[in-house]
């Protein structure tokens, strides 16, 4: 019977508590650890993924796989689907694209997510309904360099997050949370007034040291927050 990513992550995870890999040390890598196991590459690759989540071990790009110095424990983050949200609340959820075009990534994004100079990007704005009421504004763009496949997804029907959650993995994620102004761009389509107070929460996540998406979520006055961890 070929090991599963359990089988693979509980053995890796036994070698480094008992010292054979400390800290510090480098992993073998995937291809090795695969002959190893005797299992797919695949298998592999999610046992890794889950000890890096765990704060085990710390993947660099191409730089490999070691075991950190001082092991953290951190709380493991979901990125929240907001049709979940609006179901759970006993809402009817509806999406609507409002605009896509791939664009020749800004300069404050490039800055941001450090991309390469005429680096592409897909740029989606979004909506997301609660029962007919706008509920969710969505402004994302998405790094085609990191994730070429995305200029040709159809995003009419499936939300990006949605999207983003089934194709790539996410290794670190960087979330702001600011209180602003309503401008006449939002108010057309969170049916506010100009000047209403809006809560938008920007996010921005990376894969093995690559920048996927920053997306900035805009909610009507009155919207409220809950995490869970």
């Amino acid at each position: 019977m070929k090991a599963t990513y359990k089988d693979v992550k509980s053995d890796i995870l036994s070698k480094i508590t008992k010292g054979d890999w400390g800290p510090g040390e480098l992993v073998p890598n995937e291809v090795d650890l695969a002959t190893t196991y005797g299992c797919a590459r695949a298998t592999v690759n999610r046992a890794m993924r889950e000890l890096a989540d765990d704060g085990i071990i710390e993947r660099r790009r191409k730089a490999g796989t070691r075991v950190r110095m001082s092991p953290i424990r951190q709380a493991r983050f979901d990125i929240p689907v907001v049709r979940h949200e609006i179901e759970e609340k006993g809402a009817a959820y509806r999406y609507a694209l409002v605009h896509s075009s791939v664009e020749i990534a800004p300069d404050w994004l490039r800055a941001r997510l450090k991309l390469p100079a005429k680096g592409k990007a897909l740029h989606l704005i979004c909506m997301h309904y609660a029962d007919g009421v706008p509920y969710e504004h969505e402004d994302r763009w998405i790094n085609l360099t990191a994730l070429p496949k995305a200029e040709d997804e159809d995003f009419s029907e499936l939300a990006p997050t949605e999207w983003l959650l089934s194709t790539i993995p996410f290794s670190n994620v960087e979330i702001s949370l600011l209180a602003g102004l309503a401008d006449q761009r939002l108010t057309e389509h969170l049916s506010c007034s100009i000047g209403d107070p809006v809560f938008t929460i920007e996010r921005s996540t990376w894969w093995e040291g690559q920048a996927v998406t920053f997306v900035r979520f805009a909610y009507r006055p009155g919207h409220r927050l809950t995490t869970r961890y």
